[in-house]
């Protein structure tokens, strides 16, 4: 699922990120609040959104996406970076062992593909929200 129409829209904080993935949660069906859910924005090369795609709809407690669902839009977008984003349901956005391995991986496939990784927010609940970027996480190109 593609939600469009972001284009006058710029990223500047993972603040903004978490902004943006509460609204969208908000909307959401209500029978699919309780899962992981992870969005992919592609941005230009101003930092400007050309989309928000949930790529992932998970289970009660795990969500996989594979870089290759991840940066599909992405490359077909030719964008310049990527922020991931996604909701932990228990309501804490405290980082898992999946979640930090998971970034490096896709910190890694963006290297390749030369989409850069800009940052990768986890929701919780109450506008909690953590961010692998802020906390210096993202693994940089070597």
């Amino acid at each position: 699922m593609v939600i469009k129409d972001f284009s006058k829209v710029k990223i500047n904080r993972s603040e903004d990120v978490a902004a943006l993935i509460t609204i969208i949660l908000k909307v959401e069906d209500t029978i699919d609040r309780d899962k992981e859910h992870l969005w992919v924005i592609g941005l230009n090369a101003k930092g400007r959104m050309k989309f928000v795609d949930l790529v992932h709809l998970g289970s009660l407690d795990g969500n996989l996406a594979s870089p290759r669902e991840v940066f599909r839009r992405a490359v077909m977008n030719g964008v310049k970076a990527v922020i991931i984003a996604h909701n932990h349901p228990s309501g804490d956005p405290k980082p898992s062992p999946k979640d930090r391995s998971i970034t490096k991986k896709l910190a890694r496939a963006g290297q390749v593909l030369e989409i850069e990784l800009l940052d990768h927010v986890i929701v919780g609940e109450q506008g909690r929200y953590y961010s692998f970027g802020d906390a210096g996480k993202i693994p940089e190109a070597t």
